[in-house]
């Protein structure tokens, strides 16, 4: 039976070389979710060859028309086209390695295909404003997404009485994922500063809201750090994330 053709958007989130011409994509879809396809001379010596390519780094979002087989682990493109134009996350140094990070910690947390298009259309959404956003924005931007992504897995940091966060909080208790008055009895938390600052992030709702939210690179680094280490605790084989030491050379 021949594999049917459908139209999707996908999220480019990894792209290895394969053979002498061709590219091996991980791609998140907003239909078939985290989906495998390869392009056949994406990276030859021609004009078209090159463009391919290009087309295909991470963080790129196409709309595509590809042959989907349920049964095969990697299928094939028949068609794309860039779905937006996100000049600055490709130009500007730090908005890449903003984009590089939120591309890796989405990846780690994908461990089947399944489809959510809620959790495609908010890293979709993400993708767009931190194109557009800011300086003051963009430094804020990674905590706030690496904090709103736990919605979609269950571990959103909560009050002692399981609301969102509402005002300054002493402590973060990372394996409970919950704020609180008092310190744990174990050392995976966050202290007074750096615990508000995170509620703060928590209430923001969209990107524009985090011009309004001040700290420090020095804070900041410190809270990606932790957030490291809750990812860890809450996804399984989560693993160190390689764009991080990159993204805090990078922060202001």
């Amino acid at each position: 039976m021949a594999d049917k053709i459908h139209k999707i958007r996908g999220i480019v989130l990894r792209s290895v070389k394969y053979g002498e011409t061709s590219l091996i994509v991980s791609v998140y879809t907003s239909i078939f979710g985290l989906q495998t396809y390869i392009i056949n001379g994406a990276r030859s010596s021609s004009k078209k060859g090159g463009n391919k390519a290009a087309s295909f780094q991470p963080a790129a979002i196409l709309d595509l028309e590809v042959y989907h087989n349920s049964l095969k682990q990697i299928n094939r493109i028949k068609e794309f086209r860039l779905a937006a134009i996100n000049d600055t996350i490709f130009t500007n140094v730090i908005k890449n390695g903003v984009a590089l990070f939120m591309v890796e910690l989405v990846t780690k947390c994908l461990k089947e295909p399944e489809s959510n298009e809620d959790l495609f259309a908010f890293i979709e959404d993400s993708l767009l404003h931190l194109n557009d956003c800011n300086d003051s924005v963009t430094a804020n931007f990674p905590v706030f997404f690496a904090v709103q992504l736990t919605n979609f897995f269950g571990f959103f940091p909560r009050e002692n009485n399981r609301r969102a966060p509402q005002g300054n909080h002493l402590f973060f208790d990372m394996q409970e994922g919950l704020f609180t008055d008092e310190a744990p009895l174990h050392n995976l938390y966050l202290e007074q500063k750096a615990a508000s600052l995170l509620a703060e992030l928590c209430k923001a709702l969209q990107p524009a809201e985090l011009a309004q939210i001040r700290g420090n690179a020095k804070l900041r680094r410190h809270i990606l750090d932790a957030l490291e280490n809750y990812y860890a605790l809450h996804i399984q084989d989560f693993g160190k994330l390689k764009t991080l030491p990159v993204l805090r050379e990078l922060m202001l």
